[in-house]
């Protein structure tokens, strides 16, 4: 089982580790690609278009000074990089070390500058939304498609996608993915939520690696994650190619 989850916009100010090596990452086939990303960014910063381009407004100008610098910064890996709601709620320092080697071994990060990453991964702090469009290459998820495709559709196993659309358009999983949407129950009307959306995602992630279970598909899926104590609902099966849509139902 792989379990896809988008990168976070909140994310550690600074690694305390090596700097960074493109060979050591994760899918070493993505190397080339995320040499041209890395160096357009850099080019990028280096220019007055860089705020606007990265869609950054005043207060965040220094994420361009960081980028600036990404081959001699510091590095982290990827399980301490980032921070936001959903990395909050999947708590990766708390998991006990079986958990953590699931996790390790199970999550993919996207990410609009790496492609995609391991958890164990050494990269620095960095800005590059997946939704951008980077000179020379243009819209970074049609950039990626390809050379993700190319390395992550020969992997086996059930796929659970808990990316937002942005990063879901880098890669479609297919119809051996089952897409994760969160609905909020309130007065027995249904309404998806976005940032509830996250945390729910996260504590759906933290069961799936906790657990032992490897779901072959989306209705053993279905079985354990609601075993563990969530309300899921699978929707039927889809058209050919197509993912399957697994709703998990919080109540207000």
């Amino acid at each position: 089982m792989l379990i896809l989850l988008p990168p976070s916009e909140g994310k550690a100010s600074r690694g305390d580790g090596p700097v960074l090596d493109l060979d050591t990452l994760g899918f070493p086939e993505l190397t080339s690609p995320r040499e041209k990303v890395l160096d357009a960014l850099i080019t990028l910063c280096h220019t007055p278009d860089a705020q606007a381009v990265l869609g950054l407004s005043e207060g965040q100008r220094d994420e361009i000074d960081r980028n600036r610098g990404l081959r001699t910064a510091p590095t982290l890996t990827a399980a301490d990089l980032y921070t936001g709601v959903l990395y909050d709620n999947l708590g990766l320092p708390t998991l006990v070390p079986d958990a953590r080697r699931r996790a390790d071994e199970r999550v993919i990060v996207f990410s609009g500058l790496w492609g995609a990453l391991r958890l164990t991964d050494r990269v620095p702090p960095y800005r590059l939304s997946m939704a951008r469009a980077l000179p020379p290459m243009g819209g970074l998820a049609a950039f990626w498609r390809p050379s993700l495709a190319a390395v992550l559709g020969p992997l086996p196993g059930l796929i659970v996608d808990m990316r937002s659309s942005t990063y879901a358009q880098a890669w479609p999983a297919g119809g051996r993915a089952v897409a994760v949407r969160v609905l909020k129950e309130t007065a027995g009307r249904r309404t998806v939520v976005s940032h509830m959306a996250k945390a729910t995602r996260g504590a759906v992630t933290r069961s799936l690696v906790e657990s032992s279970d490897e779901p072959g598909g989306p209705q053993e899926l279905a079985e354990v994650l609601r075993g563990l104590g969530h309300h899921t609902e699978l929707g039927p099966a889809p058209r050919s190619g197509k993912p399957w849509t697994l709703d998990i139902v919080i109540s207000s």
